[in-house]
């Protein structure tokens, strides 16, 4: 028998959980863990609601902008001509804008791409200027077949700027433009070579 230390206490040497230890241990660490991962989900969430990740049909490229999904074709009016043609042996493309249906007495909604060259699905920046169109949604087009066609990305003017985003996987020259959905102005035309 153990001699009781000084003060006549006698020490319990026993789990009180039923002689369980190592499972008390396990529920515990199987709590903790969840807790643990419920605020790292939600720190997680918090995190790309903030940075615009994964928001479907948003607005701006600050809140989702595009996404890999490739939409369905549809026609809108536009002037049926060629694309654009480099004179042979040119290596610049055009720094001014290549064509607008704005009319001319109106300020013209400015239209820059970068990089002007991407690998397929690189990400190419559409920003510009739209003088009076603060608050106005404008659509990415893409010139395909002679027509004008909705890209699905579109984003808002805020005071006189506006910015987003797209990325596409066909390769070659392509042709996007900005158009305002509800006055049907339109930007210039920049060209983007993927591939």
């Amino acid at each position: 028998m153990v001699n009781p230390p000084p003060g006549g206490r006698q020490w319990k040497t026993e789990s009180t959980d039923g002689g369980h230890p190592v499972l008390a241990g396990l529920v515990a660490l199987i709590a903790v863990a969840v807790v643990v991962g419920l605020a790292l989900g939600l720190a997680a969430l918090t995190v790309t609601k903030v940075a615009g990740i994964g928001g479907g049909g948003a607005v701006s490229g600050a809140t989702g902008g595009a996404s890999m999904y490739l939409p369905e074709a549809e026609s809108t009016p536009g002037p049926d001509g060629p694309e654009i043609t480099l004179a042979p042996g040119e290596s610049q493309r055009p720094s001014s804008p290549v064509e607008s249906t704005n009319d001319p007495e109106e300020q013209p909604m400015t239209l820059v791409a970068a990089p002007l060259r991407v690998g397929s699905f690189g990400r190419i920046d559409l920003t510009g200027d739209y003088p009076d169109g603060n608050g106005a949604i404008l659509q990415v087009q893409r010139r395909e077949g002679g027509r004008w066609l909705r890209f699905g990305v579109t984003t808002a003017v805020n005071g006189e700027s506006f910015a987003t985003y797209v990325q596409t996987s066909r390769t070659g020259r392509n042709l996007f433009r900005m158009i305002d959905s509800d006055t049907g102005r339109t930007s210039n035309t920049v060209l983007v070579d993927v591939g």
